[in-house]
């Protein structure tokens, strides 16, 4: 058992007097406390944005190649550390650690792009563009800007935010989740140790409490937050209401269709570890298998149900043993059996049934088997919300077009595949869907460091999305200069508006 505080002035800090508001950090697997979380308020918050505003002038005034090297140097601290970093993560998250470890990655990659820095924040020139006129633009970063980071990926999504914030030289505030918050903790530790100035980057842990003053401070000029689409979408209007720049990103029911054409083992294979990897908990997770046609609904049932039923559920410390661990709270696990009972209740077809999983030494851990429904419809409830947890339904469709139409006519734009053997329907698909990622015969589409992470519909709320090149865009904005130095020819007055 220990204390987590804040990292603010290149140390852990506990706040004012000791009287912060604490809450328990759980290990999911055996459902017991393992630390206590200083929990912040407008106050702490004051102290780390003072201290930012003071510290971002000369972090900005170091050149863009000097900042990266500061990433670059991280980096080779995040693959030293890797080992110690997942073993922390899966404690706090339940992941196992090879998921724990491609989540650090997925961060690092991003991290490593940033260090393109120099480049992708050159401008533009133009010379001549009249009479002794030559104009240019510069991108500069905003200030003081800060992320607001879910549990389910407690390394990857902070450095998705800070890494490229830092490096267009912005200070940057980071409130991760209460359910996780070490990795983020340690993050910060590493980017200190890799020699980001003090007061640089900040972590304030906290609730709600934390979260209305980040989107009420008036030196916080923009925010940027993945978790739940309700809390996205007041995030956004809030933080756009006072004025700030906003990039929130929600929930996710993301679809595969699988086309009577498609390989069903590299089907089955690919659709075991998109439903079922980290229990679910991930927004990118196919939740929704949409196979064309009677017969290929049946062979898919078929393909799938023993590889579900076989599925090793079991702590992180069990190694390559285990293809998933625990949901992340006792609660989470009793929103992911409900809506399992609600889907029988609506008359899916549960082929296999994950509720009454338990595992000897772990009771009380917070772990449910994988579930597989079959003849799901769109009205029912099981379809319509994101579950979070290691639930997959199945619904038929008829044709193809019936299948794209489910997918376009839901409520959430994340993420969408297809398997098929056809090129021309794979085109068709790619251009006709209306989601933010796509993935053709691949199940978890989730675009590499220098393209860009978003979803569209009640998945995405902005118009920037995180990492690639709209990373840069959204933690700067762009000058444009006019300059004419006067070469001894003096003109009048002008009075209509320049055309060069």
């Amino acid at each position: 058992m220990h204390d987590i505080g804040h990292f603010i002035g290149g140390k852990e800090v506990f706040g004012h007097n000791g009287c912060e508001r604490q809450a328990p950090v759980f290990n999911p697997a055996i459902g017991e406390v393992v630390a206590n979380l200083s929990l912040g308020n407008a106050d702490i918050l004051e102290e780390a944005v003072e201290k930012a505003k003071k510290a971002q002038p000369a972090w900005v005034a170091i050149n863009p190649q000097r900042r990266a090297r500061v990433l670059m140097k991280f980096v080779e601290l995040l693959h030293h550390n890797m080992d110690k970093l997942a073993k922390a993560l899966s404690l706090e998250h339940g992941k196992t650690i090879s998921d724990a470890k491609g989540d650090i990655m997925r961060g690092l990659e991003v991290a490593e792009f940033c260090f393109g820095a120099p480049h992708l924040l050159k401008g533009d020139y133009s010379d001549s563009v009249g009479p002794g006129i030559d104009m240019y633009s510069m991108r500069q970063p905003l200030g003081v800007v800060a992320g607001i980071t879910p549990f389910n990926f407690p390394a990857m999504i902070p450095m998705w935010k800070f890494c490229p914030a830092l490096v267009c030289g912005n200070a940057f505030i980071l409130k991760p989740s209460e359910r996780a918050p070490t990795l983020p903790m340690m993050l910060a530790e590493l980017m200190s140790e890799a020699g980001l100035p003090d007061n640089v980057l900040q972590v304030v842990n906290g609730d709600k409490e934390v979260v209305d003053a980040i989107i009420a401070h008036p030196d916080i000029t923009a925010i940027g937050f993945v978790g739940s689409t309700p809390i996205a979408e007041a995030i956004y209007s809030r933080g756009c209401a006072n004025g700030k720049r906003v990039q929130c990103f929600g929930g996710a029911k993301n679809h595969a269709i699988i086309m009577p054409d498609a390989d069903m083992d590299m089907v089955s294979n690919a659709m075991i570890g998109a439903a079922y990897g980290a229990a679910g908990e991930r927004c990118m997770a196919i939740s929704i298998a949409v196979p064309v046609g009677e017969e290929t609904a049946e062979r898919f049932i078929k393909a799938m149900k023993p590889k579900v039923e076989a599925l090793k559920i079991g702590p992180y410390t069990a190694g390559d043993d285990v293809d998933f661990g625990p949901l992340i709270t006792a609660k989470a696990k009793e929103t992911v059996t409900g809506l399992v009972d609600r889907g029988v209740e609506e008359g899916a077809i549960l082929a296999v049934d994950g509720r009454n999983f338990t595992l000897q030494g772990y009771e009380k851990g917070y772990f449910v088997g994988a579930s597989l429904f079959d003849k799901v419809t769109p009205d029912m409830e099981i379809y319509q919300k994101e579950i979070f947890g290691p639930v997959l339904s199945t619904i038929r469709a008829e044709s193809y077009e019936e299948a794209l139409v489910l997918a376009m006519n839901h409520d959430y734009g994340n993420g969408a595949a297809i398997f098929t053997c056809n090129g021309d329907t794979a085109r068709d698909f790619a251009n006709r869907i209306n989601i933010g990622m796509v993935g053709i015969n691949v199940p978890i589409p989730v675009p590499l460091a220098y393209y860009t992470f978003g979803g569209w519909k009640a998945s995405g709320f902005g118009d920037l999305n995180q990492h690639g090149e709209d990373a840069f865009r959204f933690y700067t904005r762009t000058k444009t200069v006019t300059s004419r130095w006067p070469s001894g020819v003096r003109q009048g007055a002008e009075f209509v508006i320049p055309t060069m």
